[in-house]
């Protein structure tokens, strides 16, 4: 039986139950995380999400216990900083033999935080190689654009991480655990990518840090972004091709690490996975919220009104989003935009937040694209990045409380917004950020006169040049 990396709940009387009946206080769980599965009942431990077993097999039952599907909404603030949970999504739902390595990065990822020689060496790099801090840019054609007939209309800023060494904000996350990595004498980074902008990442820190660097990718997105291929291995990277698509590349990433824990690290670039891997990607991505809260009380006094960001999974959202997550800064709106690719009724999209449910893969529990038997589903769009069936347990607490807004935009609506930041103000944004940028088109004319409204150009978009030709009158 071939089951998806997630995790489901079915009624009692579910055949997969069979095997290992759940009790009648329980309801059975069926799950298998990165093609480790499970038969045995699996003990928990409710304070951390995490659990264990004892033999690997086919089916494995965890009970749902109160703590793990309760939520304590009363206090953002409090629950936001509460290690590796949120509200009830996040966790560690892996097996055993993961969860010693856990531990120790999570200990190496608090002792960083606070050793002031980590923290100097980590702010040289991002100045002086990544060239931080980026340009919160005023757009002021674009801004002209969105003016309604009586010359009214909100100011547009664009936060430029497309001008980061190698073009995306993933350089921020990838330079700063591959330091750790040193660090713990890891001598192999793995990891995996979509669009290719956390590859070329990733393997630009591996070669300034000499560490050797696996990444594995889709053969569909190799296909899709080969500019980004052929980047990886100029920069020393080696490139694993894996059958399908990124999600299908994460899993088998994660294979490769558990099969060298001793020598290797897995270098995750968005905010999924099990504890403490989102808290460190979105920790290490928050630097954009940072420059970007400081250059607005530069710029014009006080803080913006409107924050917009593409979600695929979510880290370049909560590193804009973070630092304006607390009670203080309530009054800035948060706003998320997913990939619906041909429309969230045609089945082909990418919309987790819009249509998905609740589940585990790749080790915590977050909103997915699942099927009615927990099987992982296939998603769509023109933005290979937004590719994810899944999103991290931040954004998915941030949905649930309200916190943060989330919408979705179509791969034409993303093509044109491509077009016209490019014609309007000379800058070639990523599909994915197109997809912030397209949702502009429904939020100007809802904004008074002169709001502050910034948008998270995440990566540029010279990678996509060619999709968005090829496909201008064929959407």
């Amino acid at each position: 039986m071939n089951m998806a990396c997630n995790i489901k709940t079915f009624l009692p009387d579910h055949p997969y139950l069979k095997v290992c009946p759940p009790t009648k206080k329980n309801n059975g769980i069926v799950s298998v995380v990165c093609g480790l599965m499970t038969q045995k009942t699996a003990t928990t431990d409710s304070s951390t999400g995490s659990w264990s077993t004892t033999a690997s097999s086919l089916i494995m039952r965890k009970p749902l216990t109160k703590s793990l599907v309760e939520t304590d909404h009363q206090d953002l603030k409090k629950v936001v900083i509460n290690p590796g949970r949120f509200g009830k999504f996040g966790g560690k739902f892996v097996p055993e033999t993961l969860i010693a390595c856990l531990n120790q990065l999570e200990v190496e990822f608090n002792f960083v935080l606070q050793d002031r020689v980590f923290q100097e060496e980590l702010s040289t790099a991002l100045r002086d190689y990544v060239g931080r801090e980026t340009p919160l840019y005023f757009a002021k054609r674009l801004t002209d654009y969105y003016k309604n007939d009586d010359g009214e209309g909100p100011e547009i800023y664009l936060k430029r991480e497309d001008l980061n060494h190698v073009g995306a904000h993933k350089i921020n996350n990838a330079i700063a655990q591959a330091m750790i990595a040193k660090r713990m004498g890891r001598k192999r980074v793995v990891a995996a990518t979509g669009a290719g902008q956390h590859g070329v990442a990733t393997a630009a820190a591996c070669a300034k840090l000499s560490l050797e660097c696996t990444v594995y990718m889709g053969t569909i997105d190799m296909e899709k972004q080969s500019s980004n291929v052929i980047l990886m291995k100029l920069l020393g990277a080696q490139v694993k091709p894996v059958e399908g698509s990124f999600k299908d590349a994460s899993s088998e990433a994660i294979r490769s690490w558990v099969g060298d824990l001793e020598s290797s690290y897995y270098l995750l670039g968005t905010v999924v996975g099990p504890h403490p891997c989102p808290s460190m990607v979105r920790e290490f991505q928050s630097v954009i919220g940072k420059e970007t809260r400081r250059q607005a009380m530069e710029k014009w006094g006080g803080k913006p009104d409107v924050l917009v960001a593409c979600v695929g999974s979510g880290s370049n959202a909560l590193g804009l989003f973070h630092e304006f997550m607390e009670e203080d800064h309530e009054e800035v709106r948060l706003i998320g935009v997913e990939a619906a690719g041909f429309g969230l009724d045609s089945g082909r999209h990418a919309a987790t937040l819009a249509r998905g449910e609740v589940g585990v893969y790749h080790g915590a529990m977050s909103y997915l694209l699942q099927d009615e038997e927990g099987q992982i589903l296939g998603t769509h769009s023109i933005g290979v990045g937004l590719e994810y069936p899944g999103v991290g347990p931040e954004i998915s607490f941030l949905k649930e409380t309200g916190r943060a807004e989330f919408y979705t935009v179509t791969d034409q609506e993303a093509i044109d917004a491509y077009h016209r930041l490019c014609r309007l103000e000379g800058i070639i944004p990523a599909l994915e950020a197109s997809h912030a940028l397209a949702f502009l088109d429904k939020l100007c004319p809802t904004l008074p006169n002169g709001a502050k409204v910034v948008v998270n150009c995440s990566g540029r978009g010279d990678k996509d040049a060619a999709t968005v030709f090829s496909n201008t009158n064929k959407i």
